[in-house]
């Protein structure tokens, strides 16, 4: 069969993908509902991006707006103020970003990237935009320097020269220092790129250029010419002044630090090897890794701090990254985490000619951001405000829940309060400028992360701001050090057994329940209280997939829990409570059944939060590793939790700590089995087929090509275990073809054969479970009572219903078995079944009935307890109240299609064909501020939303040209129009499909740039005034001005204005608030520069008065004198 490329497939899908109508079936007078959700209630954008800006390459500070930027090697810009105020932009080129230096408390910054282009962004509206750029043609730009309260930008290149950029109109000076005029005789060859700039503190007129080979020059503007030229045989990386002028530290690749008098031309008056050793017969220290970064910081009283990274020794194999404070006599190694990308020493004050008294250093790793306290002893860190951990692990999947109840938060922040680490520095964050926006979103949003190591982190996502709320670790459940003969038990998940595959949240129970890549089930109860348990309850649940006999189905499809065969469905099978410890095994004859992960079997502390309650594991079963679970889902309110994998499906009742049910997905056919499958017994040695690589023509047929992501396929020996899981209970597994190379590099990469076809079953095809939905709703066609339901979706698009019979509350309830029995297929739809949800007949969503959350740990008597047990689950749906003649509508949502079912009578009433050519990766049926809706991300980067419960079309928009894998395993919708995703392993990006959030987005943001008073300048002092000692003042307008340097050449750099101008004023301009705002801050600076002329116009006044009366004297003084007399 012809296969083709999902790529090829993207072009086609220009036309809206869902231009297909939605067809009304059925009857349609009996389902008038007037759905309120119309389409302009619906506009998608990006609100905000959080977590560490991923392959970060570059970092500035503004010292007296106290705001942070970070540049990365996709071209992206963050911007970080006070906790709370960030704020993402993206050059449009997506070249790597190589410089930044902020315009200081003018509320504007200068970007170099890779591409050789030169960037101004104006910060003084909520969304940054650039005003200019220029691209270089001829040169590539190595290193940019902006002094102080100068608008002429330096820009060194790596053919030596220097160019000079005014900042203002972003035009090219016709002066140019050329590298042959600034080394002249002093070297043979080309001194290499420019790696440094600066203008000496004390004396604008003088610049130093450092060049790579080592040579240095100091470069006089006024004369056109070299003064003094320093040479070293070691390439340099970084030049820093002493705040006087009179002396400057040099970085080289050796590893050592060179200090130079600016008048001493021959060698440098200090050689310092920081981390070398020093031989005993007076020679040179052995040579080091080289220094990257020197920056030299005086202090008024006491000794300079000297700052640097790298240039460590050669034999410290192993030995981490470092940053090296040197204080006096004292040298502070501070060891991080990840590779330095570059650091920068905070400061009192910007003025480079002033004491600078340093108080922080801010290092940017490579993964993570530390600021380091230099006033305390020890130098301990800063606690890190912003939520940058994101990725402290790989984030393998998330959930997001807007509108939650309101005591979840503090009780989630009340209990990771106590997780925090000790030892930090005592004082205020450093990096506080900024204001927060005027939001006026309230309800509480909340994240949950699940991550490679098995950690799940809670976070606070209220009003677009993210704070983590509460960490915990699943991984404490097992033991650790497993040994040389369990190795070949994991190799379905080898590198992170611990990962979390799916997990499932009930917000108002607080109960939570989460899957992990090793086919564990791990349920958590929440508590205030610390608890010590003796032992960690498990159930080992055996889950087994094989046809022997067509003729008796059951035939050990479903194969028993522990040691209980199963009898007839629906009946609960008598099940020996939950074995005890960890080690017991079946006594089954196949000798493999054993878990992937062993259950720790010492007593296990549980501080206050979530406390395990109960662990499910699969076992091996006939020497074949258990399947990945694909679906999971709780019920608080049945105190029921259910997993599917491509096996079939089990049911746990939580309370009782038993397997309720245990069935193949066969069984749950019945007799009405649609696809005549053929008897096959487990082989151990199967070619993996489908999952998301091109599969080869040989090892499957067409219905694994109309299988999707979530359809997962057989396991083998080698299988490579990937974080893929689709939506809430939905993983994608991948599985090369033997031989096929780990898909790693193909991330990106959606290729897969594929065909529409659905009616030839391969042989080999396994139904997985791909969702679940508890529900109280018409369990059987034509029923006038309602049920407590389970609604199963699988990957071949059935939607099977189970009716669930639970025990009275109470003490019943601890005793009497669950009865569970299966009432056969509700509808069918092409692709795997997404999402499930039940609305009621006036079209609201019925949720599913939940029990509100208890203390689970009350030690006071059993009485009390007793009365907390007793108390009645809370059903939120209005069903008791309903006619009997009134119906529900099923709205079921596959990969390719959505139905709406009216219950009772199951009839179809609506369907709607979402996508032909592609296929959802997620669905959620979303609560609205107006209404329900059905809000679908797709395969071609298309953003969906149907109204409810008619399924028309009311947005469609192509948001992502093509989506990885990440996209894809971390998308969700929420309600209120809000959704989120990982757009790299480090940041979570969020966005809204709410018109009303779109507009009020510009209020919500903050502000980055806040008018503040520039401090006063250094005083120059009495004598240095009188004897010219203070810092020497230089008009560049006169040098590097048209008049006097002449038109730059025309070839060298295209200037091209930015957007920021016209659109940037736009953008600021939405919103009365804004515009207010932006009238007073005009107005303020307005009266402030006046108030400045007329002091100015008064000084000047003031001054020609003096001048006239000292005139006067004169005259008077010398107006009978001779002219030999003087």
């Amino acid at each position: 069969m012809k296969k083709f490329n999902i790529r090829k497939v993207l072009d086609g899908l220009k036309e809206v993908s869902s231009s297909a109508p939605s067809v009304q079936v059925g009857p349609q007078e009996n389902h008038l509902i007037q759905e309120t959700l119309q389409s302009d209630h619906f506009q998608l954008c990006k609100t905000v991006r959080h977590g560490f800006p991923y392959q970060p390459s570059a970092m500035a500070f503004d010292p007296v707006q106290k705001i942070l930027a970070i540049g990365t090697q996709s071209g992206a810009l963050r911007l970080f103020g006070r906790p709370g105020v960030e704020c993402y932009c993206q050059h449009e080129s997506g070249a790597a970003v190589i410089q930044l230096q902020f315009l200081i408390n003018e509320g504007a910054l200068v970007s170099a990237l890779a591409d050789d282009t030169v960037h101004l962004w104006n910060l003084r509206q909520k969304r940054p935009a650039i005003l200019h750029s220029l691209k270089f043609n001829r040169e590539r730009i190595t290193y940019c320097h902006l002094p102080f309260q100068s608008k002429w930008l330096y820009i060194g290149t790596e053919r030596g020269n220097i160019h000079i950029v005014n900042v203002e109109s972003f035009m090219l000076s016709g002066y140019v220092i050329m590298w042959n005029k600034a080394i002249e005789l002093s070297s043979k060859a080309h001194p290499g790129p420019v790696v440094h700039i600066s203008d000496n503190p004390m004396d604008e007129g003088k610049l130093i250029i450092g060049f790579e080979s080592g040579i240095v020059v100091l470069w006089d503007l006024k004369s056109k010419k070299a003064d003094y030229r320093y040479t070293y045989d070691e390439a340099i990386h970084s030049v820093a002044w002493h705040h006087e002028g009179k002396q400057f530290i040099c970085s080289h690749s050796d590893g050592t630090l060179t200090i130079w008098n600016i008048r001493g031309q021959g060698k440098p008056i200090q050689t310092i090897t920081p981390h070398g050793k020093q031989p005993k017969d007076g020679k040179k220290p052995e040579p080091c890794k080289p220094i990257l970064k020197v920056e030299y910081k005086t202090t008024r009283i006491g000794d300079p701090f000297i700052i640097l990274s790298g240039g460590l020794s050669y034999d410290t194999v192993g030995r981490r990254p470092c940053l090296t404070v040197m204080h006096g006599k004292s040298t502070a190694v501070l060891e991080m985490d990840y590779p330095i990308v570059d650091f920068l020493t905070l400061c009192e004050t910007p003025y480079p000619n002033d004491f600078q008294e340093p108080y922080a250093v801010v290092v940017l790793l490579e993964k993570d951001l530390v600021v380091i306290d230099l006033a305390q002893n020890g130098y301990p860190i800063f606690e890190n405000p912003y939520p940058l951990t994101i990725h402290e692990s790989p984030v393998t999947c998330c959930e997001y829940f807007a509108d939650c109840p309101v005591d979840l938060i503090p009780a989630l922040y009340s209990v990771g309060s106590r997780q925090k680490r000790q030892g930090y520095s005592k004082k205020e964050w450093p990096i506080s400028g900024g204001n927060w926006g005027q939001g006026t979103q309230s309800y509480p949003e909340i994240i949950i992360t699940g991550h490679a190591d098995g950690t799940v982190k809670f976070w606070d996502a209220s009003a677009i701001m993210l704070q983590v709320l509460y960490k915990l670790k699943t991984a404490k459940v097992f033991d650790r050090n497993r040994s040389k003969e369990d190795k070949g038990n994991t190799d379905v998940s080898d590198e992170d057994p611990f990962a979390i595959q799916i997990m499932a949240w009930c917000p108002e129970s607080r109960m939570l329940c989460v899957a992990g890549v090793s086919a564990n089930v791990i349920i958590y109860r929440f508590s205030k209280l610390e608890v010590t348990t003796e032992v960690v309850q498990l159930l080992e649940v055996r889950m087994q997939y094989e046809l022997n006999d067509m003729e008796s189905p059951d035939g050990g499809g479903g194969g028993g829990e522990q040691t209980a065969a199963l009898p007839t469905p629906g009946a609960s099978p008598q099940t020996s409570g939950p074995p005890s410890h960890p080690s017991t095994s079946s006594n089954n004859s196949d000798g493999g059944n054993m878990p992937c992960l062993k259950v720790r079997s010492t007593p296990l502390k549980q501080s206050p939060g979530y406390q395990v309650d109960l662990v499910v594991q699969l076992v091996w079963v006939s020497g074949e590793p258990p399947q990945p679970i694909t679906s999971l889902a709780l019920n608080s309110s049945c105190g029921l939790v259910v997993f599917g994998n491509s096996n079939g499906l089990a049911v746990v009742d939580y309370i009782q700590k038993t397997v309720v049910l245990n069935l193949g997905t066969v069984e749950l056919y019945g007799s009405n089995d649609p696809y005549q499958r053929q008897p096959r017994s487990p082989r151990k040695t199967r070619q993996p087929s489908g999952g998301l690589c091109d599969i080869n023509e040989g090892s499957a047929t067409s219905e694994d090509r109309c299988k999707s992501p979530t359809s997962v396929l057989t396991s083998n020996s080698n299988l490579q275990q990937f974080y893929n899981g689709g939506g809430r209970g939905v993983l994608l597994s991948v599985c090369p073809p033997r031989g096929a190379n780990p898909l790693d590099h193909r991330d990106n990469s959606f290729s897969r054969s594929r065909s529409s076809s659905v009616t030839s079953i391969d042989k080999e095809a396994r139904e997985a479970i791909s969702s679940f939905h508890f529900c109280e709703t018409f369990a059987r066609k034509g029923d006038s009572t309602l049920t407590q339901c389970l609604y199963v979706g699988t990957s071949l698009g059935t939607v099977l219903a189970l009716a669930l019979t639970l025990p009275p509350a109470g003490e019943q309830r601890q005793l009497q078995p669950v009865i569970i029995s299966p009432t056969g297929m509700l509808v069918r739809l092409k692709g795997s079944i997404m999402r499930m949800a039940v609305l009621d007949s006036t079209g609201s969503q019925l949720p599913p009935a939940f029990e509100s959350w208890y203390e689970p740990n009350i030690s006071a008597d059993g009485e009390e307890r007793e009365k907390v047990r007793k108390r009645r689950p809370v059903s939120v749906s209005p069903s008791t109240s309903q006619d009997l003649n009134e119906s529900q509508y099923a709205v079921v949502c596959s990969e390719k299609q959505a139905k709406v079912i009216a219950l009772p009578s199951q009839s179809c009433i609506y369907k709607h064909s979402i996508t032909e050519t592609s296929f959802i990766l997620r669905a959620d049926v979303v609560q609205m501020s107006q209404g329900m809706c059905v809000a679908c991300f797709c395969a071609n980067g298309h953003i969906m939303t149907l109204s409810l419960p008619g399924l028309r079309p009311l947005m469609d928009v192509n948001y992502l040209p093509l989506t990885d894998m990440r996209i894809a395993r971390t998308f969700c919708f929420t309600n209120l129009g809000q959704a989120m995703y990982l757009c790299s392993p480090t940041e979570v990006q969020r966005i809204t499909y709410s018109q009303d959030t779109c507009e009020n987005l510009q209020e919500m943001l903050g502000e980055l740039f806040t008018p503040v008073e520039t401090p006063e300048a250094p005083n120059r002092g009495f004598f240095k005034g009188l004897f010219g000692g203070g810092a020497q003042s230089l008009d560049r307008e006169e040098l590097f001005g048209e008049i006097a340097a002449g038109k730059a050449s025309r070839s060298l750099a295209q200037h091209i204005p930015g957007p920021g101008g016209i659109e940037g004023m736009k953008g600021a301009a939405s919103g009365v608030v804004g515009d207010l705002a932006r009238a007073r801050i005009a107005l303020d600076e307005r009266g402030q520069k006046l108030g400045e002329l007329e002091e100015r116009t008064a000084g000047m006044m003031a001054s020609a008065d003096s001048f006239s009366k000292h005139a006067h004297e004169m005259m008077l003084k010398c107006k009978d004198k001779k002219w030999y007399q003087f």
